[in-house]
């Protein structure tokens, strides 16, 4: 009996733990540790309009200086909100990291990389490839 008390005991115990760490990992992807910007926030705020807001701009084919500087300044928006997804605690995990620091990193450079040229095919499809990081996170981490 006592032996069953004390596995019991254990296995509880392992259990809180478990509990404990998964409550953890959620607490990163739902909010930093210290800022108090939650994350559907940072996402509904910024990452999501200056997402669509590049979509359209694209899909209207820039034809002057202005379409081009509002292209840059949501690719920029978005650029800056691939280090702020990963300050203050709230990267969980490899899959977060690897969305955040190449793919949504890289794409918006890409994208700022074209308004230079003013290339619109290489827009697109650095645009295309930026968004695979929405994807792969939200498949891994949206509910």
């Amino acid at each position: 009996m006592k032996k069953q008390s004390i596995l019991a005991l254990g296995l509880v115990g392992m259990v809180a733990v478990a509990l404990l760490a998964n409550s953890t990992v959620r607490a990163q992807v739902t909010k930093g540790q210290t800022r108090p910007m939650l994350t559907k926030q940072l996402m509904k705020g910024i990452v999501a309009p200056n997402c669509g807001a590049l979509k359209k701009a694209l899909d209207a084919q820039p034809a002057d200086d202005d379409a081009w500087e509002a292209i840059a300044l949501h690719a920029a928006l978005l650029n800056e909100a691939s280090y702020t997804l990963m300050v203050d605690g709230r990267c969980p995990d490899g899959t977060w990291a690897t969305a955040a620091t190449q793919t949504l990193r890289q794409g918006s450079a890409d994208v700022l990389a074209a308004v230079e040229e003013k290339d619109l095919e290489a827009a697109n499809t650095a645009f295309g490839n930026m968004t695979q990081a929405c994807a792969a996170c939200h498949e891994a981490h949206k509910k």
